[in-house]
């Protein structure tokens, strides 16, 4: 981030920053200013190596998953490109106002498109799309015809967006991945004519040349870091035959597997706390592992291994159907294209019993023999110091079952213009968990940093054949004038029914308020004490106890509330089942009860609750 595009994120980026990372953010911004005026003097930096001497026949593309077809081939053709949800005419002019100036001055007005969207387009993997399609089908009918539309969409974009020149320039992380879509087109476009690959290298060591020297590093560590050092494999290795190419590939493999043992823990899962970037840059890692032994003599077995224990975690969040919760930010980035992923080697470990508990990242996952899966998230806050992609989430639980969301995660919604909207699906109210006074668990200082992270802590992991039983607890609120602790249990009744009990220390009176958001699909239903949740032909049914009963809403203005992302740049009412009570934290408890299929009997519910009673 430069000076003057966000006063408020910048200050609160340089209180986090060590004296290292002073020196480094000043000696970016002098080479941003010192670049906008050789730009201006149109003076040659940096110096191009001869590009009819660089030599690409002899190196060989990543191996691709592809589910694509004819039919994705022919939306492209037809003017498809991806646009996270975005108004595209809007977006277009945007970049055709900004195109010719320098990146560092561009100032985004607040009705402007959330700059993200703009981004997406220029990651061209609508055309990746094409030369994969090219790669893997070389003889299809009219396959040259696919061809000289992908050469002539990509050199047209060389030529439109000059370098350091419009928004795409903005950020580091967007021409890192457009370098190996660079290296595709020089792979894969035999008709190339000597002019347009010439162009083309030339974008991709512009690029590599830039981006090296703005990495993403120290408080800016993160899945940008993984883009841009990616980015920086393929173009090195397409420049290996140059000391800046071979330094570029050694900085990038370097920096890849120093923040593979950071951002991947040991039992798999994401520093960062989101399930969609965990997807990202893991599928980063893999394609830059591919690449790599592919071209070179790099042997990439140690970060497979790592790699591996982080899919089966992943795997480990699929209920018996496939679906997948959304925890954390998700931004609908792929790192490849939609519809490619890189070859990847499944985790060697399944997690297919009743309960699998991953202490570093901080979940716990139960199953339910019906399909179903519910997670207790009692992991931090996110990656420090900024915390950037974390929601203020502890204690959330989600619950699927058959493949149908019922307890669902709000989502992210979109990052930037709409700052009201980025706080709540960042907030605690937009989780399943309880808001205290109606504060976050944590302070949001901006759209992407954090303060007063809070700590997560298992005070109790029982498990058994019959007898699941965990119980967590985090510090947020410990932070207000009269601190409290909330702390959560749940407790496996039988195969079909779980209990949630919420209760609280500290000090003072306060208003807790406990949200439970349903898939905007879910019909619900009061029937005698119970809410009757049906999504399809499947069914669940919750009940509270102790506190009176839910209140349903369904897409609150004031404040903000029941709302549901299922994708980037898209929101829709939900309906939430919520409840507030006031009173002393030792006095306040909820207890919630969760059916899968069918409620159960009175007389085994009210035993239920004197058993999770008596095991304390």
């Amino acid at each position: 981030m430069l000076p003057g595009r966000n006063i408020k994120a910048y200050i609160a980026r340089i209180r986090n920053a060590s004296l290292p990372e002073m020196t480094y953010r000043v000696s970016r911004a002098i080479t941003v200013r010192r670049m906008r005026a050789n730009l201006k003097s149109r003076k040659k930096v940096p110096h191009i190596p001869p590009l009819d001497e660089i030599k690409t026949h002899d190196l060989h593309m990543p191996s691709f998953v592809m589910e694509v077809d004819g039919s994705v081939v022919e939306d492209i053709f037809s003017g498809r490109v991806f646009t996270l949800n975005g108004n595209r005419d809007a977006m277009y002019q945007f970049g055709a106002a900004w195109r010719r100036t320098y990146f560092a001055d561009i100032r985004p007005a607040p009705e402007s498109p959330d700059i993200r969207m703009v981004w997406e387009p220029a990651r061209l993997q609508h055309l990746t799309i094409l030369m994969a399609y090219v790669h893997q089908r070389p003889r299809s009918p009219g396959i040259n015809i696919v061809k000289s539309f992908v050469r002539e969409r990509l050199l047209a974009w060389i030529r439109h967006n000059p370098f350091l020149s419009g928004p795409h320039y903005m950020s580091p992380m967007e021409c890192g991945l457009r370098m190996p879509v660079f290296f595709y087109a020089l792979a894969v476009l035999d008709n190339l004519p000597p002019a347009g690959r010439r162009e083309i290298l030339k974008a991709l060591y512009l690029h590599a040349w830039w981006v090296s020297r703005n990495l993403s590093l120290y408080s800016s560590l993160g899945n940008h870091t993984i883009c841009e050092c990616a980015g920086l494999i393929f173009a090195g290795t397409v420049f290996r035959r140059t000391a800046e190419g071979q330094m570029w590939v050694k900085k990038g493999a370097r920096l890849m597997e120093e923040e593979l043992q950071r951002q991947v823990l040991e039992d798999g899962g994401p520093l960062e706390q989101s399930l969609a970037y965990h997807r990202f840059v893991l599928d980063l890692f893999w394609l830059a592992a591919d690449f790599l032994e592919k071209n070179s003599s790099e042997d990439c077995k140690g970060w497979k291994q790592r790699l591996g224990r982080a899919e089966a975690f992943l795997d480990a969040f699929r209920d018996g159907q496939g679906y997948m919760p959304s925890i954390g930010d998700s931004d609908g980035g792929y790192a490849v294209a939609p519809g490619i992923a890189p070859m990847r080697t499944a985790g060697a470990d399944r997690y297919s019993n009743k309960v699998a508990t991953f202490p570093d990242a901080g979940y716990t996952l139960f199953r339910f023999p019906g399909e179903g899966l519910l997670s207790l998230d009692h992991g931090p806050l996110g990656m420090p110091p900024l915390y950037n992609h974390g929601h203020a989430d502890a204690l959330s639980v989600t619950f699927s079952l058959k493949g149908v969301p019922f307890l669902i995660d709000s989502g992210t919604y979109r990052y930037n213009g709409e700052p009201q909207w980025r706080r709540y699906f960042k907030g605690t109210r937009a989780h399943n968990t309880v808001s205290i006074d109606g504060r976050d668990q944590a302070e949001q200082e901006t759209g992407f940093i954090w303060k007063y992270p809070y700590s997560t802590r298992i005070i109790r992991n029982e498990t058994g054949n019959s007898f699941l039983f965990i119980e967590a607890e985090h510090d947020g609120y410990k932070r207000l004038e009269q601190p409290v602790a909330h702390r959560r249990a749940v407790f496996r009744v039988d195969d079909f029914t779980f209990l949630v009990r919420d209760r609280f220390s500290g000090q003072g009176l306060h208003t807790y308020e406990l949200n439970w958001h349903l898939h905007p699909r879910a019909e619900v239903k009061n029937d005698a004490g119970w809410w009757r949740i049906e999504n399809g032909k499947v069914v669940i049914f919750l009940r509270l106890m102790g506190v009176g009963d839910f209140d349903l809403l369904c897409g609150g203005m004031n404040p903000i509330k029941g709302w549901y992302s299922p994708q980037y740049g898209i929101r829709e009412a939900c309906p939430v089942l919520t409840r507030s009570v006031e009173g002393e934290p030792e006095e306040t408890e909820f207890i919630t009860m969760i059916c899968a299929g069918q409620r159960i009997e009175e007389e085994k519910f009210e035993r239920a609750i004197c058993r999770m009673r008596t095991s304390d």
